[in-house]
């Protein structure tokens, strides 16, 4: 791990006489929106995370070949969305990592930076979650971190749980129900591009960089992205 990507980690675990409990809020966050956001802070009341540390993908895997846009307006926007809430952070530790970012690698590089009494939870969509077992040295990823599956209302989790189940991998995932995740980046993206308004789906500071920057005026929408 480079010196400049530990300066964008917060300094947590000096008290070595208690646990904390990092949150890590992963995905292209393209834009993001309060759906994020809502999420973010269920899991962090839910889990009684101590901190929620955002991190934007820097070359996503599962978009290789996709248009994203630029790393640093994603996490100019990431910055802007979470500054008000002093539970969140934002890092720049994917963006400022060279090659694909993948999920296993982040962790690994966590936990040998944090010490042991600092525990990591990975917070992610319930859809992201059936597909867990094929992502980079899942074996791995189960023994470095709690997962988060936010799921919508309605949506059935059996099918995921019965998977991880049946792998014998130690994964420990914990489920919570987030009523916004019907909003979606994809939808923000298309939205945008057709000169709709994106007002109350995320936040105006983010929407005001949107506008000042001139993205997803031409945007191509392949994917829906639920985080």
């Amino acid at each position: 791990m480079t010196a400049d990507a530990r300066a964008s980690l917060p300094e947590l675990g000096a008290d070595a006489s208690r646990e904390y409990r990092l949150g890590i809020m992963g995905g292209t966050f393209d834009p993001i929106h309060y759906g994020h956001m809502v999420t973010a802070e269920q899991a962090r009341e839910a889990l009684d995370l101590d901190l929620v540390l955002f991190m934007p993908a820097g070359s996503p895997a599962f978009k290789q070949g996709q248009r994203v846009t630029d790393a640093e307006d994603r996490y100019a926007m990431t910055l802007l969305a979470t500054a008000a809430n002093a539970a969140f952070d934002a890092s720049r530790f994917e963006i400022d990592r060279v090659g694909v970012t993948y999920t296993v690698d982040t962790l690994v590089e966590l936990r040998a930076h944090y010490p042991e009494n600092v525990r990591l939870f990975f917070i992610t969509g319930a859809d992201a979650i059936l597909d867990l077992l094929t992502w980079r040295d899942a074996g791995r990823m189960a023994e470095l971190a709690t997962f988060i599956a936010a799921t919508r209302p309605g949506y059935n989790i059996e099918q995921a749980r019965r998977r991880i189940e049946a792998s014998g991998l130690p994964f420990d995932v914990r489920y919570i129900e987030i009523p916004a995740l019907a909003i979606s980046s994809t939808n923000i993206r298309a939205r945008v591009a057709a000169g709709k308004s994106v007002r109350y789906l995320t936040n105006e500071s983010v929407i005001g960089y949107i506008r000042k920057h001139g993205l997803y005026n031409e945007s191509v929408v392949e994917r829906t992205d639920v985080l």
